[in-house]
């Protein structure tokens, strides 16, 4: 069990916050698999101080979608009464502050990763959403702003003096951004570095990653990202091999098209036809993955506007010969001995 305040989770796993991806829709899909915890996509503060629109929209929930967390983005403490202020109408249950994201276009306002440079700074920040929220609050680092600057422990360390109730960590630097090896040595550093739970990101596509995570690591947690993207099934995986050590077997093609006809339905009653067909059109290669001879569904999927036109394609899809292009199905078992006793409790 993973706590993190008032917040417990039966199995230390999550969906982490990835923008443009993990809107209402896409967390109930991974939800439905058994992730206990997610977040919705990273938000500006100055967005919601203003009461932007879409941004609002973004932080629409519903009774399945509990316990939630929110992850702002920020450069200043000044910013973070205001917004706390206009958070209070929404459900939520968990702030976290990016201080990781790669982005120029982020970075080069000061915000995201590049607070990475200025671990005061974000300290200020973080004491100024503890004293403006009674929610837990936590913040997601990275390794570091470049391989010359890898910092992880000291930035830790400030954010923890600021009162935050856990850290999540990226374990590549900005620099990298989403290429080349994590560092899993770094990781264990902060770790052993800090009294609250450690939440550790980066490559957990995977059982197997998600085991060598915290083999190599001892964290407390992993948060799943991109392991996610047309497999909510992951979260299955993590919590059949957290209960008795083994993965079942894979979706077949029929049940990989209901749950994407599912997620359709979802997403075309939250955002409306024309913008929910459009979200989910990057689901459907993101679900089709691995599947052999699909260009011309695909090509079919892009140049349709409608709900209904997409269902036709996906039935198609679930019309192809059983197993045909996908991963075995066969269940298997993963060794438990990696994990510390820590991360099964």
């Amino acid at each position: 069990m993973l706590t993190i305040g008032d917040i417990r989770l039966p199995v230390p796993v999550m969906l982490s916050p990835m923008a443009g991806v993990s809107d209402l829709p896409f967390r109930l899909i991974t939800r439905s698999f058994g992730s206990p915890l997610a977040f919705t996509e990273m938000i500006d503060i100055n967005a919601i101080s203003h009461k932007d629109k879409r941004t609002t929209h973004m932080l629409s929930s519903s009774p399945d979608d509990r316990p939630l967390g929110v992850q702002f983005l920020g450069s200043s403490p000044s910013q973070i009464p205001l917004a706390m202020e206009r958070l209070s109408g929404h459900v939520c249950d968990l702030i976290d502050f990016n201080a990781a994201c790669p982005s120029p276009k982020v970075t080069r306002k000061g915000k995201g990763a590049a607070l990475m440079k200025d671990p005061r700074m974000l300290r200020d920040i973080l004491s100024a959403l503890v004293r403006s929220t009674a929610l837990p609050v936590a913040v997601k680092i990275r390794a570091g702003w470049d391989a010359d600057s890898v910092n992880a422990r000291d930035v830790a360390l400030f954010a923890r003096d600021a009162g935050i109730s856990a850290l999540f960590i990226h374990g590549r630097t900005r620099a990298q951004g989403y290429s080349g090896a994590v560092d899993y040595g770094v990781i264990r550093e902060v770790k052993e570095a800090l009294d609250i739970p450690v939440i550790a990101s980066g490559d957990n596509l995977s059982v197997d990653r998600v085991r060598r995570m915290f083999a190599e690591t001892g964290c407390d947690g992993v948060a799943i990202a991109r392991g996610a993207l047309g497999n909510p099934w992951i979260f299955r995986d993590v919590m059949s091999f957290f209960r008795d050590g083994t993965v079942p077997p894979g979706p077949d093609v029929a049940e990989r098209a209901a749950v994407m006809k599912r997620h359709l339905d979802l997403s075309v009653s939250h955002w409306g036809e024309k913008r929910g067909v459009g979200i989910f059109h990057k689901f459907f290669i993101w679900y089709t993955r691995g599947l052999s001879g699909l260009r011309p569904l695909r090509d079919r999927a892009f140049r349709t506007g409608t709900k209904e036109g997409l269902i036709e394609v996906i039935d198609e899809l679930a019309q192809r010969p059983a197993g045909r292009g996908m991963p075995s199905a066969r269940a298997r078992r993963v060794p438990v001995d990696p994990f510390t006793s820590n991360c099964l409790d």
